[in-house]
This record gives C-alpha cells, sequence and structure tokens, in this order.
C-alpha cells in the first residue's frame, strides 16, 4: 500500500524515512514513464502552487512550473519584486496568507530559517526549492538518476569534491538514508557544517552507510561510483571568486582525479557548470557525464513530489 505523505513538508532529507523516499523515487519514474508514453496525468488537477522565489533560476523555476502543469495544475510565480519576504510583511504572515490561496508552496530562498517558518506557519505543504543550508529536490533528482543507472543505490560510494555548501549538506543526508556510502572532500573552512555531518552519520547508522569528511581529494575519489561537483563560488559569493579559484584549484574534477574513480564512473552536476574552473571541459562533455539526466529529473522528481504531497483526495 502507499504511503500516505498529503500535506508534509519538505526542507531537508533528513525529515524523510527510508520508506518515503522510495515512495517519492517510485512516483517519480512511473510519471516519467507515462510522460514519455504520451499519457496525461492530471493527479493534481486545480491545484496551485505558489513559487517563491528570492533569487533567480532556471532549474528551479522551469521544472516545477512545467511540473505542476503537466500534473494538472497552475504555478504561480512570485519573485522577488512580487513578494518581499520579511520586508513588506512578515514570513509568518505570508505563510497564512498564501495557504488561504494555494495548495502547496515552493521557496527558493537565502537563508534556511525562511524555509523552517514558511513550515511553521503554512497550513499547506511546503517544498524547500533551495536554502543556504540544503538542497533537497536536486538530490531527490540525482538519485533517480542513479537508480536509473545502477539500478541499486545501497553500497555505492558517492565522491562530493570542492566546497562543503548547500549541495554537499543535502547529498550527505539523501546518501546516508539510502545506505550509499559518500565521501566530502573539501578544503579546511569550507567543509559541511558539523551538525548537518552529525545528522547523516545519525542516518548512516541505520543503513549501514559510510559518511567520511577530508581534505583529500584523491583519497575521496579513490574507488568512487559517482564524482560529483558543484560551483565554487555560488550565488552570493561573486566577490570571493578569486580567492575561491585559487584556493579550489586542486579539486578540480579532471581526468587525473578520475582515475582514481571505478572505471565505470558516473559523473555529476547540479549546474550551472562553470567548465575550466570546477571541471574540465573533458569530463562534463565526456561519456561518463550524466549531468543533463539530472537536470531533465529534477522535472519528473519533483512530480513525483508534488503529487505526493499535494495529492487530491480519493
Amino acid at each position: 500500500m502507499a504511503l500516505n505523505m498529503k500535506g508534509r513538508n519538505l526542507a531537508t532529507l533528513h525529515d524523510l524515512a527510508l520508506e518515503e523516499m522510495q515512495e517519492i523515487f517510485k512516483a517519480s519514474a512511473d510519471l516519467k514513464r507515462k510522460h514519455k508514453a504520451g499519457e496525461a496525468t492530471p493527479v493534481l488537477k486545480g491545484k496551485t502552487l505558489a513559487m517563491i522565489f528570492q533569487k533567480p533560476s532556471t532549474r528551479t523555476r522551469v521544472s516545477f512550473e512545467v511540473g505542476i502543469y503537466q500534473l494538472g495544475g497552475t504555478g504561480l510565480y512570485l519573485g522577488p519584486n512580487d513578494l518581499q519576504l520579511n520586508r513588506g510583511e512578515t514570513i509568518e504572515d505570508t505563510a497564512r496568507v498564501l495557504s488561504r490561496f494555494v495548495d502547496g508552496i515552493m521557496a527558493r530562498v537565502f537563508s534556511h530559517n525562511d524555509i523552517l517558518t514558511l513550515c511553521k506557519h503554512a497550513s499547506v505543504p511546503v517544498i524547500n526549492g533551495l536554502s543556504d543550508l540544503t538542497h533537497p529536490c536536486q538530490v531527490l533528482a540525482d538519485l533517480l538518476t542513479i537508480t536509473e543507472r545502477r539500478g541499486e543505490l545501497k553500497g555505492l560510494k558517492m565522491a562530493y569534491i570542492g566546497d562543503g555548501n548547500n549541495m554537499a549538506h543535502s547529498l550527505m543526508l539523501g546518501c546516508a538514508k539510502v545506505g550509499m556510502h559518500i565521501s566530502v572532500a573539501a578544503p579546511h573552512g569550507y567543509q559541511p557544517k558539523a551538525e548537518i555531518v552529525e545528522w547523516a552519520r545519525e542516518d548512516a547508522s541505520a543503513t549501514g552507510a559510510r559518511v567520511e569528511v577530508t581534505t583529500d581529494p584523491v583519497a575521496a575519489a579513490k574507488n568512487a561510483d559517482i564524482i560529483y561537483t558543484d560551483v565554487w563560488a555560488s550565488m552570493g559569493q561573486e566577490s570571493e571568486h578569486s580567492e575561491r579559484v585559487n584556493l579550489f584549484q586542486p579539486y578540480q574534477i579532471n581526468a587525473g582525479l578520475t582515475a582514481h574513480a571505478k572505471k565505470d564512473y558516473l559523473f555529476m552536476h547540479c549546474l550551472p557548470a562553470h567548465r575550466g574552473e570546477e571541471v574540465s571541459a573533458e569530463v562534463i562533455d565526456g561519456p561518463h557525464s550524466i549531468v543533463f539526466d539530472q537536470a531533465e529529473n529534477r522535472l519528473h522528481a519533483q512530480k513525483g513530489l508534488m503529487a505526493l504531497l499535494m495529492q487530491n483526495e480519493t
């Protein structure tokens, strides 16, 4: 019997049980198959999703807007000039007001505390479209993509090499939940937050996964099934770009580093990518790269998630 996730929030993957993540993957794969076959799936007919964007986006906006449309609903874009959280109106009041109008809220914000406040005060499901702490929807898409390629997630090893940012946090939490080993390599001062490492190891204790943090990119890449990276300077860190490029140079994903991974390794990147910085062109544009499969699966994974959280009464 399918799990009932109606009305749930998604702030971080730590909030989900393994069975709930598996239910999301199952729903996502089913909706993707039907979409590819040309079948309509209006499971959210008449539903409206408010999409709050404090910062601009390509993949997040398009995938959620197209996704809710394909499910029979409507997406309402609320950009920085349309809705100013914590300025003209408190986040608490925004959550309460929007809950009277819409059936779900997706928010892409700067501060994770804004997500938590929305979750606390909204009476409809809230989905974290990205915060400074985590990016759970991206990792749901990533794990769906790996499942398509490898079949089984448990026991695989992921190497995340680069900035210990919100992507590193969510990958640690996601891998730990599904029993994947993960090794994060980042320089001192740029490693994942200790609280997130603790959460991940707590989840890993139930699945047998290993969660490692190191400064050595070669050690992380050794025998990896998947190598993953992200930009070295995220949105809002432009002033640090030159400093970060110099510091992170030994962490570039290139042929020399990927030689330590398994021969059939997969390369992943959440995009946008800067060729010649965090990854060489020969890797991201080479035969091991599945970055555009990842990008497509943002659509399908988020459709599965929305269908479960915003489902109509049966």
